[in-house]
C-alpha cells in the first residue's frame, strides 16, 4: 500500500502540464501574476488592507425586524405606509412586570413611582400604563385619575383593587385578568431608536428597574421593537468578533498540526484571513449593512477560500518533497490545482446568484455580498498562496529530505483514503445503485418538510426580549401587533357618521376574531364614553381626543386625520399557525368592506406580513435550490467538457442537502429561511471536494491507465487535503452555535453538517459513481478516449 502511494507521488511530476485545455479557460493563471513580483505584490496588498480597514469601519448594522420581508410587494409597501403614519409600535419599549404580589399596596406604590420616573428617562416621549386609566367622567368635567394620590388601606384597598381589575380600559390590555402581570408601554423618540443613544436609554431604564423595583420580588423584563433591535445589534457585533477569532484559530491550528512548518501554515491560513478582511472592507465601501445573514459572511469566506488554499499548499508541498524548487512547486500547484479552485468558486458564485430569485431584499443582498466575496476570495487565494510560499518557504531541499520519510500525519490520511478507494471501485455498480436508492429515499423525506417561521427566530433567545414576549403571549394574548388599516374616501372626515360606524364595525370584527386580542382603536374611547359618561355625541369624542397626549393619539389616528388603525395583538406562533388567523380576519372584514365600499380596509402589521409571505418565500428558495442542482451540474460538465462529469456530480451534490433535510425532519423542524439559505450555499461550497477530485481524476485518467487505478490515485492525492479542509470548514461554521440568534445557530450547525456530509458523499458516492460512469462511457464509445 505504501509503495502504491509512493508511485502516485512520483507520478505527480509527470502530469504537470495536464490536458491541453483548462477547465477554467486559463483563469487560474491569474495566480502567477503576483508571484512574478512578490515584494511589489505585498506592497499592493498592504495598501488594499489599509483601505479594507477603513471600509470595515463604514459597515453599519441593519437591526430592523422587518428586513427579511423588505421587498417591492404591495403588502410590504402598505406595511411601510402604516409604520410611517402610525409609528408608535416601532418605538415602543414594553416593560413587563409580573408577580403574584403585583397588586399588593407596597408593590403598587413602588410600581407607580417607577412609572413616574420612567417619564424622566432621556429619549422618552410618553407612556401608557394601568395608571393612565381614568374614572367615569362627570358632566362637563375631565375624568379624574383612577388611582388616587394616596392609595386606600385595608378593606377599602381590597375594594379599590377589584375596581382596578375590572376597569374596561386596562383589563386584559395593560393588566392581566388575574392581576399578576402589568404592561407599561414606553414610547421613545424615533431619533433615539435609530441612533447609538438607544443603548444608553435602555441601560437607564434597566437601572431604574433595579433601583425602584429591585426589592419587591417582582420580575421585570423589557421587550418591544427597540429592545429587540438593540439585542440584535449587540449580538451581531459580538458574534462577528467570535466568528473571526474562532474561525481563524481553527484554520491555523489544524494547518500547523499537519504541515508542521510555520511557513506552510502562513501559506494555507493567511490568504483566507486576508480574503475575509478585503471582502468585508469591500462590502463596507459598497455600503452593505451587517445583518443576521451577512453576519455569517466571515465564516463563509473562510469556507470558500480555505478549501482551495489548503489544496494549493498541499500540491506545492508534495512537489517540494519530490525535489522541485519553491518557484516551480508553487507555479505547478497553481497550474494543476488552480483550475479546480476557479471552478469551486464558480459553483459557489452560482449558489449566491440563485439567491437573487428570492422576493426578500435581505436575501438578495446576501447573495450579492456572497458573490462579491467569492470573487475576492478567489483572487486572494490564487495570488497569495504562491506569493507567501515563495517568500516564507526556506531551505526546500532540507525540507524535502526531512519529510520524504517522515510525514506520518499526511501518510495516515492517504492510507485511509486508499483503503476507501479500493473498496469503492471494487463493485462500482452495486455501490452506485445503493447510492441512488438511498439518496432517493432521503429526497422523499426532504420533500415533505414544511416551511416554518417565527419572528422570535430573528431575536436573541437568551436575552430578555423573547422571554418578556412569551409572558405577554401567555397573559395578554400576545406581543406581536396585527393592525387593520382604514383609509377614508374623499369627502369623509374622521368624525363623520359613516367613518365612526366603519371603525366600530372593524373593531367589533377584530375583537371577535379567534386568536386576536388586546384590541385598541378610537372605538375603545367611544365605548368608554358611552358607558361611563352616558354620552356618545361627536363633540364629546372630539373633546376627549383633543386632551389626550399627542403620542397616544398617533397610535390610532394619523396626523392628516384621513386614516386610522384598529390595533390587535397575536402570540408569536409559527407562520403556519398565524396565517389561518390572519386570513380568517381578512375574510371576516369583507362584510364591512361591502357595507362601506369607499373605505380601504386592509390587514397589515409585521406578524401579518410574516404569516402571508414567509411560506411562499421559503418555498421559492427551495425551488431555486432544485434549479441550482441542474445548473451547477451542467456548469461543471461544460467546464470539464464531459457528460460523465455532469452525471457524476449530481448524487454527491444532492446527498448533503437531502441528508441535512432528513436531520431537520427527525428533529421535528421544518424549512426556515436560515436552513434553506444554508443548504443553498452549502450545496455550492460542498461541491469543492467533488471538483478537486474530478480535476485530479481528469489528470490521472489517461489512455493506458485503468479507470480503477486512476480513481485510486486521484483519491490518494487529493483525499488528505479534502479531509483536513472539511474539518477546518466545519469548525469555522460551527462556531455560530455560540450565537444568541437562533437563525444564525441553525445556519451554522446545518452548514457544518452539510460540509461533513459533502465529504461523505465525495468518498462513498462519487468514487463508485464516477467509476461506473467511466466504464459505461468506455463501453459506449469503444475507444481509449478518456471519459473525463
Amino acid at each position: 500500500m505504501l509503495e502504491k502511494h509512493s508511485e502516485n507521488e512520483v507520478h505527480v511530476d509527470k502530469v504537470e502540464q495536464g490536458p491541453a485545455s483548462s477547465i477554467a479557460f486559463g483563469l487560474e493563471r491569474l495566480g502567477l501574476i503576483a508571484v512574478r513580483a512578490p515584494i511589489v505584490s505585498c506592497i499592493v496588498l498592504l495598501v488594499l488592507i489599509v483601505g479594507a480597514v477603513f471600509g470595515i469601519h463604514r459597515i453599519k448594522i441593519d437591526d430592523s425586524l422587518s428586513q427579511l420581508f423588505r421587498s417591492d410587494s404591495r403588502e410590504f409597501k402598505q406595511y411601510e405606509e402604516v409604520t410611517k403614519k402610525f409609528p408608535a409600535e416601532e418605538f415602543d419599549v414594553l416593560v413587563v412586570v409580573e408577580g403574584k404580589n403585583l397588586l399588593a399596596r407596597n408593590n403598587l406604590e413602588k410600581l407607580r413611582d417607577f412609572v413616574t420616573d420612567l417619564q424622566l428617562v432621556e429619549g422618552t416621549r410618553g407612556l401608557v400604563s394601568l395608571f393612565s386609566a381614568r374614572q367615569a367622567p362627570a358632566p362637563g368635567k375631565l375624568p379624574a385619575a383612577l388611582f388616587p394620590a394616596e392609595l386606600p388601606e385595608g378593606a377599602d384597598y381590597d375594594k379599590f383593587i377589584e375596581t382596578v381589575k375590572n376597569n374596561e380600559i386596562i383589563r386584559g390590555k395593560l393588566l392581566s385578568e388575574d392581576g399578576t402581570l402589568a404592561l407599561v408601554v414606553l414610547s421613545l423618540d424615533p431619533e433615539v431608536v435609530a441612533s447609538n443613544k438607544l443603548t444608553k436609554t435602555v441601560a437607564d431604564i434597566r437601572a431604574l428597574m433595579k433601583e425602584t423595583l429591585g426589592d419587591t420580588g417582582l420580575n421585570v423584563q423589557l421587550s418591544g421593537v427597540p429592545v429587540m433591535q438593540l439585542e440584535i445589534r449587540n449580538a451581531v457585533e459580538r458574534d462577528g468578533l467570535t466568528y473571526n477569532i474562532l474561525g481563524i484559530l481553527a484554520g491555523c491550528i489544524i494547518a500547523i498540526i499537519f504541515f508542521r512548518k510555520i511557513s506552510f501554515m502562513i501559506a494555507a491560513a493567511f490568504p483566507p484571513m486576508i480574503a475575509i478582511l478585503l471582502a468585508l472592507g469591500a462590502l463596507g465601501w459598497a455600503n452593505f449593512n451587517l445583518n443576521m445573514f451577512l453576519n455569517v459572511m466571515t465564516p463563509l469566506i473562510m469556507v470558500i477560500s480555505f478549501s482551495d488554499s489548503m489544496q494549493l499548499t498541499f500540491a506545492a508541498r508534495d512537489r517540494l518533497i519530490a525535489g522541485q524548487d519553491k518557484f516551480t512547486a508553487f507555479k505547478n500547484a497553481v497550474l494543476v490545482v488552480g483550475p479546480a479552485c476557479v471552478l469551486t468558486h464558480g459553483t459557489a458564485g452560482i449558489s449566491f446568484i440563485a439567491l437573487q430569485f428570492s422576493d426578500s431584499d435581505l436575501i438578495r443582498k446576501f447573495g450579492e455580498a456572497g458573490l462579491a466575496a467569492t470573487i475576492i476570495a478567489l483572487v486572494a487565494v490564487l495570488s497569495l498562496v504562491p506569493v507567501f510560499g515563495v517568500l516564507f518557504v526556506r531551505n526546500e531541499k532540507v525540507f524535502a529530505v526531512k519529510f520524504q520519510g517522515a510525514d506520518a500525519g499526511v501518510q495516515a490520511l492517504r492510507n485511509f483514503c486508499y483503503w476507501i478507494a479500493v473498496r469503492m471501485v471494487g463493485r462500482p455498480g452495486l455501490f452506485s445503485l445503493i447510492a441512488v436508492l438511498f439518496v432517493g429515499g432521503l429526497g422523499v423525506i426532504y420533500a415533505n418538510l414544511e416551511p416554518r417561521y417565527r419572528l422570535a427566530d430573528q431575536v436573541p433567545d437568551k436575552r430578555q426580549a423573547v422571554a418578556a414576549s412569551d409572558r405577554l403571549d401567555a397573559k395578554l394574548t400576545g406581543a406581536n401587533p396585527v393592525n387593520v388599516l382604514i383609509v377614508f374616501p374623499k369627502g369623509q372626515s374622521l368624525y363623520s357618521p359613516e367613518t365612526l360606524q366603519t371603525i366600530a364595525e372593524v373593531h367589533a370584527t377584530v375583537e371577535k376574531s379567534a386568536g386576536v386580542g388586546n384590541v385598541w382603536s378610537l372605538e375603545t374611547l367611544r365605548r368608554w364614553l358611552t358607558e361611563k359618561a352616558g354620552s356618545a355625541d361627536v363633540a364629546t369624542l372630539k373633546e376627549y381626543v383633543s386632551v389626550i397626549p399627542e403620542h397616544l393619539v398617533r397610535r390610532f389616528i394619523d396626523a392628516e386625520q384621513d386614516a386610522v388603525v384598529v390595533a390587535g395583538r397575536v402570540p408569536d406562533k409559527d407562520s403556519s399557525q398565524l396565517l389561518p388567523i390572519v386570513d380568517k380576519l381578512d375574510s371576516e372584514l369583507d362584510g364591512v368592506r361591502k357595507k362601506h365600499p369607499g373605505y380601504e380596509i386592509a390587514v397589515t402589521g409585521l406578524a401579518a406580513i410574516a404569516a402571508r409571505n414567509s411560506a411562499n418565500m421559503i418555498e421559492k428558495l427551495n425551488h431555486g435550490l432544485t434549479i441550482e442542482f441542474a445548473l451547477v451540474a451542467i456548469f461543471i460538465g461544460l467546464a470539464f467538457r464531459s457528460w460523465v462529469v455532469t452525471l457524476a456530480c449530481i448524487l454527491p451534490g444532492i446527498f448533503p442537502v437531502v441528508m441535512s433535510g432528513t436531520v431537520l425532519w427527525a428533529m421535528g423542524e421544518g424549512l426556515q429561511f436560515a436552513s434553506v439559505v444554508a443548504l443553498t450555499v452549502s450545496f455550492g461550497l460542498g461541491l469543492s471536494a467533488t471538483i478537486h477530485f474530478l480535476n485530479r481524476l481528469r489528470l490521472e485518467n489517461k489512455p493506458g491507465v485503468g479507470s480503477a487505478l486512476a480513481v485510486e490515485r486521484a483519491t490518494v492525492l487529493v483525499g488528505p487535503a479534502l479531509i483536513l479542509t472539511t474539518v477546518v470548514l466545519a469548525c469555522g461554521l460551527v462556531v455560530t452555535v455560540f450565537s444568541d440568534l437562533p437563525s444564525l445557530r441553525l445556519f451554522g450547525w446545518l452548514s457544518a453538517f452539510s460540509m461533513v456530509m459533502a465529504l461523505v458523499a465525495d468518498l462513498f458516492i462519487l468514487r463508485p459513481t464516477a467509476m461506473w460512469l467511466i466504464n459505461l462511457h468506455d463501453r459506449l464509445q469503444g475507444t481509449d478516449k478518456p471519459a473525463i
